[in-house]
């Protein structure tokens, strides 16, 4: 008997729209296996998410009709399937987790109503019985306290919560093959690690076979039995993830694997495919890659290169691998050293701001009368130095205080006590005029790049708003002229300043977020998560402009990230955050390969690595971090640590100097 659970054989998808069709999937073949992981690996817009759509038959109803090829599950061609026979499967027999668990869930049902649902329409379980099972399932993916939460909203619980939750939904129906969409793009580390590890728990437990569609090498490398690369609507490449990570094929796969950022690449210029994927509402007449590939030759560009098939399950879409003239265009790629522009030395050293103990205490207000019940410890006791020209990275996990660090830094956020010296002047101190006058000296990327920008006004004037409020610019002609420079800067053409923000992609909006703060000259940037939801080749373009920029301006940044492998190339010191303390600090090589805290040690161990013979061992974190509310006496991370002591419960540790650059706030490493 097959073991063969999935087969999707010439699957196309496309939209009918105003310019033409738009073939979001085009001519896609695979098949999954009881018990297999499947990975779908590419860019954004490369069709990742609506091949999966297409399995699930969830998409819009015209859609939906615009669908060729077959979908063999079970023996049974899903897209001869009508929607009342399809709902029967949805959920039963495949499930989803989609990629955004807040937008996913329904805010206004509870946590058990909602999985409750499930059971009822596939399990006809209803009352007690099916009580018991949510709080089952509730229990298998690792949620505290089911009972309590069972009856509490999607508000009430943390990001990775809710993301098991998703997963619970999902394992209700005890599908046979669970669609993963970027289940872990939002999550920390150590999160994502625990996520990870309990859908493989569940596979096995189960027989599950799982699709993981991602972008992200190191959740392959740790989850794949099979990787497939989509590129514009495409399969380029697909081999078992042995093999796919000890040689990939496609230049497209290398490229993905050259754009990685590592501490090796400190001095070098990341790799970056240039351009972006195609428009998918074309007819293609040659290699949909080869305006991005360094690579191509003459037959890239008038023929379509044909499937090569090497195995049943390795093969490659490319004109190199189909002669001996193109084997011969085969060449490793080069990257570019930042020799061109040396990091500047003026004033090395110095410290352009000097945090001592800041503290931000949100109080909680209640009552008819709004009276102080109490605090939220978000920031308690943070000192750091950041010195001129230089990257300081604050990282930890989400609710740590690491964005509220930044904003009381810019007194966006007035802190409850402490001082914050921005070249030897307390902005604390500032009142509300001085402080404005200021302000062009310290500037903000925020995460979202979208929200931060107003939809309403063109790309020039967001640019240009800054200039006019600090009186940069003694014309309006001088303040055009400075626009374009800055577009320029940052790889835009000075044409994109009459264009809204919502007509570019992601990484072309940061970029247009890094040069609003530039546009008034600031010496320090504090860059919150600004590559968290990008793609490995466009966080690579922005990692290079940024450290570009301030090898050429001598630029300051304050880089907060949970993303390990972007401060090991970008930073030069690096500040671990828990619960509203720094744990641990100093220069970002002795942190890095050579962690002392225990927190620290368990999210380095975390990060997944791309390198599928890493032996690391991980270290598992229970639970949440605490609430800051109610922190736990002593140390804060002891009720966590496998390594607690006594005292570690009772006394919070105080500040160990392990060397003259590295400090680390824990009871075993006290004198």
């Amino acid at each position: 008997m097959s073991d063969m659970l999935l087969e999707v054989k010439n699957l196309q998808t496309w939209f009918d729209t105003r310019e033409g069709k738009v073939r979001v999937v085009d001519d896609l073949s695979f098949s999954i296996r009881k018990g297999q992981t499947f990975c779908l690996l590419g860019e954004s817009g490369c069709g990742k998410s609506m091949t999966a759509l297409s399995i699930m038959q969830l998409l819009p109803s015209q859609a939906s009709r615009n669908i060729r090829g077959e979908i063999v599950l079970h023996g049974r061609n899903l897209l001869s399937m009508s929607e009342i026979e399809m709902r029967a499967i949805r959920g039963n027999r495949v499930a989803m987790i989609f990629q955004e668990p807040m937008s996913s869930l329904n805010p206004v049902l509870r946590v058990g109503t909602q999985i409750g649902e499930v059971l009822k329409r596939h399990k006809k379980l209803t009352g007690i019985r099916a009580r018991q099972r949510i709080i089952e399932l509730l229990e298998s993916v690792g949620i505290p306290e089911p009972i309590q939460r069972i009856d509490e909203y999607p508000h009430q619980l943390s990001g990775g919560m809710k993301q098991r939750v998703m997963i619970a939904i999902a394992l209700a129906g005890e599908p046979d093959l669970l669609i993963a969409d970027e289940p872990t793009t939002a999550l920390d580390v150590t999160i994502q690690a625990q996520v990870l590890d309990l859908i493989k728990d569940l596979q096995k437990k189960n027989d599950m076979a799982v699709m993981m569609i991602t972008h992200d090498l190191g959740v392959v490398a740790k989850m794949a039995d099979e990787v497939a690369v989509m590129y514009a609507g495409q399969i380029v490449e697909q081999a078992p993830s042995k093999s796919f990570f000890k040689h990939p094929e496609h230049p497209y796969s290398q490229k993905l694997f050259d754009a990685l950022p590592d501490m090796a690449k400190r001095d070098q210029s990341l790799a970056v495919i240039p351009g972006s994927v195609p428009s998918l509402n074309q007819e293609f007449n040659s290699c949909r890659f080869e305006p991005r590939c360094n690579r191509s030759w003459n037959l890239c560009k008038t023929q379509i290169p044909l499937w090569m098939a090497h195995t049943p399950i390795r093969g490659v879409r490319c004109h190199l691998y189909s002669s001996k003239e193109g084997k011969q265009q085969q060449s490793s790629t080069q990257f570019e050293s930042f020799d061109e522009v040396q990091r500047s030395n003026v004033d090395a050293g110095q410290a352009l701001l000097d945090v001592s103990n800041v503290k931000v205490h949100f109080p909680i207000l209640k009552g008819v009368l709004k009276r102080v019940a109490g605090y939220v410890y978000a920031v308690d006791g943070v000192s750091l130095s950041l010195p001129k020209g230089r990257t300081v990275a604050l990282v930890g996990e989400s609710g740590c205080g690491k964005t509220t660090v930044g904003k009381a830094i810019l007194q966006l956020i007035r802190p409850t006590a402490g001082k914050v010296l921005f070249e030897n002047a307390d902005l604390t101190r500032l009142s509300g005029s001085q402080l404005r006058r200021r302000r062009s000296e310290f500037q903000i990327i925020f995460q979202d790049p979208f929200s931060s920008m107003n939809p309403r006004m063109m790309v020039g004037d967001i640019i240009e708003e800054g200039m006019i409020a600090q009186s940069i610019g003694n014309a309006s002609s001088e303040r055009q002229q400075r626009v374009d420079e800055l577009l320029t800067q940052v790889g835009l053409s000075p044409e994109h300043r009459q264009r809204y923000p919502h007509e570019f992609s992601g990484g072309q909006r940061q970029r247009i977020c890094i040069a609003r703060a530039l546009a008034v000259n600031p010496k320090l940037i504090v860059c919150d998560e600004p590559t968290s939801a990008l793609d490995v080749s466009v966080q690579a373009q922005i990692l290079n402009l940024l450290k570009e920029l301030q090898n050429k301006h001598n630029i300051s940044y304050l880089f907060i990230t949970h993303n390990i492998s972007v401060v090991a190339y970008l930073a030069d010191e690096v500040a671990v955050m828990y619960l509203g303390r720094i744990v641990e600090q100093g220069k970002v090589d002795e942190v890095l390969e050579n962690p002392l805290h225990p927190y620290t040690k368990a999210l380095l161990s975390a990060v997944p690595a791309v390198d599928k013979e890493s032996k690391r061992e991980i270290i598992r974190l229970e639970g949440d971090p605490p609430s800051p509310i109610n922190p736990p006496a002593g140390c804060h991370f002891s009720p966590r640590c496998k390594e607690a002591k006594d005292i570690c419960r009772l006394e919070y540790p105080e500040t160990s100097s392990v060397g003259k650059t590295h400090i680390v706030c824990c009871h075993l490493y006290a004198k």
